[in-house]
């Protein structure tokens, strides 16, 4: 029961840590209170999104690029299809922080940008109109990644690397010394030189027991497939998409293998706990994105077809927390994705992995600092 490394939660980050770490010769253990790929978190839903040039921030251009690469190693690797080039169409008032943070961004990185007017958008994709004092920016090398696929090949590849699973094991505490940690659930106690916590909604919970208190709010949140013309959104002929409007920020994906148009609202959502009930799909949880559909989309006939829930951890800048713990360097901690995590877990799951091989990660993380919530620090 002693391993180099334990992961205790291996999800989206965590499956790709350990599939990093187990690469890298580490004896690995992959701890879950599941079996990732699953429903009770925030990585599934078939499909998340990929940007480049990035509205939340120039801070995360170089880990989307660099997350990107890593996809497509893991895709020739295992010869699974996980990146749907669609490009993404990022759209918004003109004068928007989002937008202008796309365009300087592109512009500093040298992307591959299209600058649209509404004119030129509506007349490229016959499915969209926007008002006059919008733009759009089409980022072609952008697109979708199919997330639970995802999860599965790194959690396929780890396996074969050597890397143990432990799953559907709720974790009931943890100890640690700078040499060795103690992980116990209700059946069995695991030892291991080294720690990654990544367990997304039950972040507070889990790391006020070692001594971290984080201001994160887990959210509900909802999103949806609408049977729509196929002629217009197939993924052949339309892009994945974001749009900050004056009444909210969605997100959405063409029909892929006609499983209809897909649409979520990004800001917004209920705060709840993640080991309490969570509300199902249900009234009221259409009607936001239908009246986005009926005001952005040309087509008239919107029918829902289903919808789903899942769950944000939000921090209170909506930055992302990567960091190691401040009084033991073999701990590393990711937590607080805020909803537009995931297309980054490959990236964090390797940068996981080199702060607790190597001390340090090549990439700037910061940003993600633990100190910007911790009083004192």
């Amino acid at each position: 029961m002693h391993y180099d490394t334990i992961v205790i939660g291996a999800g989206s980050m965590g499956m790709a840590a350990g599939y990093f770490l187990s690469k890298s010769g580490q004896k690995t253990l992959l701890l879950d209170a599941f079996d990732p790929p699953h429903s009770n978190g925030s990585h599934h839903g078939d499909t998340r999104i990929i940007r480049h040039a990035y509205g939340e921030g120039e801070q995360y251009v170089e880990l989307a690029l660099y997350a990107q690469e890593l996809w497509e190693e893991l895709e020739k690797q295992s010869g699974e299809s996980l990146f749907l080039q669609t490009g993404v169409l990022n759209v918004g008032p003109k004068h928007s922080d989002f937008i202008q943070n796309i365009i300087s961004s592109a512009n500093r990185y040298d992307l591959s940008l299209d600058v649209l007017n509404s004119e030129g958008v509506s007349q490229r994709w016959k499915g969209i109109k926007i008002p006059n004092d919008y733009i759009g920016c089409f980022e072609p090398a952008s697109g979708v990644l199919k997330c639970e696929t995802c999860i599965s090949t790194y959690k396929k590849l780890a396996v074969e690397n050597g890397a143990h699973l432990a799953m559907n094991q709720r974790v009931s505490s943890v100890e640690l010394s700078e040499n060795e940690v103690m992980v116990k659930t209700p059946n069995s106690t695991y030892y291991a030189n080294s720690l990654i916590i990544t367990v997304g909604a039950w972040s507070s919970d889990l790391l006020s027991s070692i001594g971290i208190n984080l201001p994160l709010q887990p959210t509900r949140k909802t999103f949806s497939w609408f049977q729509t013309d196929e002629n217009l959104y197939n993924d052949t002929t339309f892009p994945a998409f974001s749009f900050v409007t004056t009444n909210g920020t969605y997100y959405g994906f063409p029909s892929i293998d006609g499983a209809g148009l897909k649409v979520g609202r990004h800001d917004g959502g209920e705060p709840v706990h993640p080991s309490e009930s969570m509300k199902p799909f249900g009234d009221g949880d259409q009607e936001d994105v239908s009246t986005f559909l009926e005001t952005y989309m040309t087509a008239s006939d919107h029918t829902l077809t289903y919808g789903k829930t899942c769950m944000y951890t939000m921090t209170p800048d909506e930055d992302f927390i990567i960091d190691v713990h401040p009084n033991y360097s073999n701990v590393a901690i990711a937590a607080g994705f805020s909803g537009h995590g995931f297309k980054f877990s490959s990236a964090v799951g390797h940068m996981l992995s080199e702060l607790i091989t190597n001390g340090e990660t090549n990439q700037n993380i910061s940003p993600f600092s633990l100190k910007r919530f911790i009083k004192g620090d």
